[in-house]
């Protein structure tokens, strides 16, 4: 009888919300699942899992004996991995979400570095503005950008990222320079639908006070880079992250406007299950991820005007 191991099963069987899934994650034939999941039960006294045709589900039992299985399996596997980290190369595979726009431009070169760097490991990246499920899907972290919802991840934080208005100079040419962003609230804007309300873009001025202003939106794209090249044409002003303008901005595509102005900024997060042990691979890259990155990330200097 292994006590570690029928944790482990029940654990993989609460997040899963199904045996013959948990027995998928764990590599082994969900009868076996199933034994040890009755044998933890049996030797407990209690329910911990209740059965319908669709899905288990953890009785209150469960919840408590689940939240403290979580934390004991966590202690074991950070004791493991901190005695053995220190004697072996990083190995194995390491799976990281990333955002697209984000990840192409200024993620590649930081992983392909780091790859390099360890021989023994293998790293499966997906990038796409997708939120996608890292327990379900197996990832180890991901990289997400502006405010976090999911209160079930833990967090760490890359970078805050400025956030800037931008047009092309032939539209700021026809339409005039702003002083202020009450001069923008005739122009269409080019919005991203990841906003609350993409037509309302909040802001400071430099006195300290706050506002807002409406614009018309003309064209609206869950993609930064599709809004950049909208801009770039001439069809609008934009609100965008330093990180997406940069290159546009250095190029002459797009000129920056009110940058005495503070829009909302966002932040740059490496985010990891606080049900599952962040590995060696795991916490090193997001480290070598924060110190490639820096405190002030040299994109920022691009926006400014």
């Amino acid at each position: 009888m292994d006590r570690f191991e029928d944790m482990r099963c029940f654990v993989q069987v609460a997040d899963q919300g199904s045996v013959t899934r948990a027995a998928e994650a764990l590599g082994i034939a969900p009868s076996a699942v199933s034994r040890r999941l009755k044998d933890l039960e049996l030797r407990l006294g209690v329910q911990l899992m209740a059965r319908t045709t669709r899905r288990m589900s953890l009785t209150e039992a469960g919840q408590i004996f689940c939240e403290r299985a979580r934390r004991i399996l966590a202690d074991v596997d950070e004791a493991e991995s901190e005695v053995s980290d220190t004697s072996r190369m990083l190995a194995g595979q390491l799976r990281i979400a990333a955002p697209l726009t984000f990840g192409v431009a200024h993620l590649t070169p930081i992983i392909t570095e780091f790859v390099s760097m360890h021989p023994e490991l293998a790293v499966d990246v997906d990038m796409s503005d997708r939120i996608v499920d890292l327990v379900g899907e197996g990832f180890d972290l991901a990289v997400r950008i502006g405010s976090l919802r999911d209160s079930t991840l833990v967090a760490r934080k890359i970078c805050d990222v400025r956030v800037a208005v931008a047009a092309a100079p032939s539209f700021l040419d026809k339409h005039g320079r702003p002083t202020r962003p009450e001069d923008m609230r005739d122009w269409p804007a080019l919005a991203y639908v990841g906003s609350e309300r993409p037509d309302i873009w909040r802001f400071r001025r430099p006195d300290g006070g706050e506002g807002s202003v409406q614009l018309p939106v003309r064209m609206r794209a869950n993609n930064g880079t599709v809004l950049l090249s909208a801009a770039a044409a001439g069809l609008g002003v934009v609100i965008q992250p330093s990180f997406i303008l940069c290159e546009a901005v250095r190029s002459g595509q797009l000129e920056t406007v009110l940058t005495d102005h503070a829009w909302p900024e966002i932040a740059i997060f490496a985010v990891y299950p606080q049900t599952r042990h962040l590995s060696a691979k795991a916490r090193t890259f997001i480290d070598f991820l924060r110190a490639r990155i820096g405190s002030r990330p040299s994109w920022e200097a691009m926006i400014d005007a």
